[in-house]
C-alpha cells in the first residue's frame, strides 16, 4: 500500500502510553488498532458529524501493515479517509506516522472495513445519506471508489 499523504485531510495526534508498549520497547501489534479506533472516531465526529443516536457502525475487518517500529518517546499522528463506499459498507484508510527531523515518516498503515449498523434492528443498513455525503465531499470524490 504505497501511500500519499497529499491524498489526506484529516491527521490528528495520537498519544503514545506507557501501557502500549512491548517487552523489546516497540508499541504492541494489537495497539494499533486502537490508534487506527481512535483516530477514526476522530474523524467520523469532527468531519462526518455521524449521528450515532440513529445508526452505528460495526466493523466487518481490519488490515494492519506494520513498516516500522513505533518507540515511546516518538510524537505520531494518524492520516484517516475514506476510500471506497458501497451500499452499507465503506472503507477507512490510516496512515500512522512519526514526526522526525526530516518531516513525518510513514510507520504503519492500515485499512477498516465498516458497516453502517442498526443496532435496534440488528442489521446492516444503508449507510445514512447526510453521512455518506459529507464523506464524499470531504475525501475527494476522485479518490473514493464508489461501489453503490
Amino acid at each position: 500500500m504505497a501511500e500519499k499523504l497529499s491524498d489526506y485531510k484529516f491527521k490528528t495526534p495520537i498519544a503514545t502510553r506507557f501501557s502500549d508498549i512491548d517487552a523489546v520497547g516497540h508499541v504492541n501489534n494489537a495497539i494499533y488498532l486502537t490508534y487506527f479506533e481512535e483516530a477514526r472516531l476522530k474523524y467520523w465526529h469532527e468531519v462526518i458529524q455521524w449521528d450515532w443516536s440513529e445508526n452505528g457502525v460495526i466493523v466487518g475487518r481490519s488490515e494492519v501493515n506494520y513498516l516500522k517500529p513505533v518507540l515511546l518517546g516518538d510524537k505520531i499522528f494518524c492520516y484517516v479517509r475514506t476510500t471506497r463506499i458501497g451500499n452499507s459498507s465503506f472503507d477507512i484508510t490510516h496512515v500512522l506516522v512519526r514526526v522526525t527531523g526530516h518531516g513525518e515518516e510513514i510507520c504503519t498503515t492500515g485499512k477498516t472495513v465498516c458497516i453502517s449498523y442498526d443496532y435496534k434492528a440488528n442489521k446492516s443498513v444503508p449507510i445514512p445519506l447526510e453521512e455518506r455525503t459529507r464523506m464524499i465531499a470531504y475525501d475527494e470524490p476522485g479518490l473514493i471508489l464508489n461501489t453503490n
